[in-house]
């Protein structure tokens, strides 16, 4: 066995809990592993979901939340942060304010507010903290098209859209945006935009039809996690978490009677199955 030089990379996920294992902290994990990135979790809620939808969700005590992610920083250590669905002020808060007094980071802000099904997951009372507390904390947010009119108030149709809602996101406090494209309705490309403040760059792949695309939101920003805590830039982190979820779409998989998730182990596919059983 070789000789380990240097520790390993640590990423820690505060988010909620999917019971169908195809987004939230499942997702997380799986993108960390298949990252070479250790995993650790900080759980916000647990929702009870499937491939149907979301019938349910139980959020944690904000005391529950800070203790974990004080556990985990204090002792084990973390690289990048990646932070998904938060739900309520309360929830918000104790987070903004234990990221800050615990100082970890970089990190990776993925806004959660509804499911892949149309469940809220955010309060609508929440978006005002989310918007003034934990964006100013991130080193990338990375919104989907309706993320991006939630926070803003914009209508996010076009490139053009994109280019304004990144600027009015970036005045928030990121320091990098990732307004995320797939659904740009006059696109036949998936186009997202990255935004330094200055410079916008988009990033161009060809949109996938296939219904499996449950967690990929939580996938992208995990992955660009893990190129954080590996030592990636931000530009190189994003550009290789595009790629890992673009083929995680395309090895997407149905799963129950709905949407099924996306391919997490595509990377991991192809080497010596452990109980010889193929």
């Amino acid at each position: 066995m070789s000789e380990r030089v240097g520790p390993v990379p640590r990423a820690l996920t505060i988010a909620g809990s999917d019971s169908g294992g195809g987004a939230g902290i499942q997702a997380d994990l799986k993108t960390f592993l298949a990252h070479q990135v250790h995993g650790t979790s900080a759980i916000t809620a647990v929702t009870a979901q499937n491939s149907v939808g979301v019938s349910s969700v139980h959020e944690l005590p904000p005391r529950a939340v800070a203790e974990q992610i004080e556990a985990v920083v204090t002792d084990i250590g973390v690289d990048a942060v990646k932070v998904g669905m938060l739900l309520s002020v309360a929830i918000i808060e104790t987070v903004a304010q234990t990221l800050r007094r615990l100082g970890a980071g970089p990190v990776v802000v993925d806004p959660v507010a509804v499911s892949k099904h149309g469940d809220p997951l955010l309060r609508p009372d929440a978006v005002a903290a989310l918007r003034e507390l934990i964006l100013p904390l991130a080193d990338l947010l990375t919104p989907n098209l309706g993320e991006a009119e939630l926070l803003t108030g914009m209508s996010v149709r076009t490139r053009q859209d994109q280019l304004a809602a990144a600027r009015a996101l970036h005045a928030m406090g990121p320091r990098w945006v990732l307004v995320k494209g797939g659904h740009l309705p006059a696109e036949q490309a998936a186009v997202d935009l990255l935004f330094d403040g200055t410079r916008a760059v988009e990033l161009v792949n060809d949109r996938l039809d296939t219904p499996h695309t449950h967690g990929t939101g939580c996938t992208l920003s995990a992955a660009v996690a893990s190129g954080l805590a590996r030592g990636a830039d931000m530009t190189s982190a994003v550009r290789s978490a595009k790629a890992y979820v673009t083929t995680g779409i395309a090895e997407g998989y149905p799963l129950g009677r709905g949407i099924g998730p996306v391919g997490h182990f595509w990377r991991v596919r192809d080497l010596p199955d452990p109980l010889n059983l193929t």
